[in-house]
């Protein structure tokens, strides 16, 4: 199961164009909406639409809700941020 600092670590590696390493972290949890959210996010970066439908028909988001996956991920960053402790 992935930590909020495990997917933070995602959202990071992601940001820095590191799309395997965020794809490695978001697989190992298919059942935490966030997870799905970053996973459905990294799909959209690498452009396979129905993928990134998939997992985000897991969560409570939508393809279209953002077009910029650069400001999506900060975002969540954001969310995830406001619920890690510390």
């Amino acid at each position: 199961m992935a930590s909020p600092t495990d997917l933070l670590i995602a959202i990071d590696a992601a940001l820095a164009g590191d799309w395997h390493r965020a794809h490695g972290i978001v697989q190992q949890d298919e059942h935490n909406p966030m997870a799905c959210w970053i996973h459905a996010v990294l799909h959209k970066i690498e452009g396979d639409a129905w993928n990134s439908r998939y997992w985000y028909a897991r969560t409570p988001h939508s393809y279209g809700e953002w077009s910029d996956p650069r400001a999506e991920l900060l975002a969540i960053r954001q969310a995830l941020s406001g619920s890690a402790p510390g």
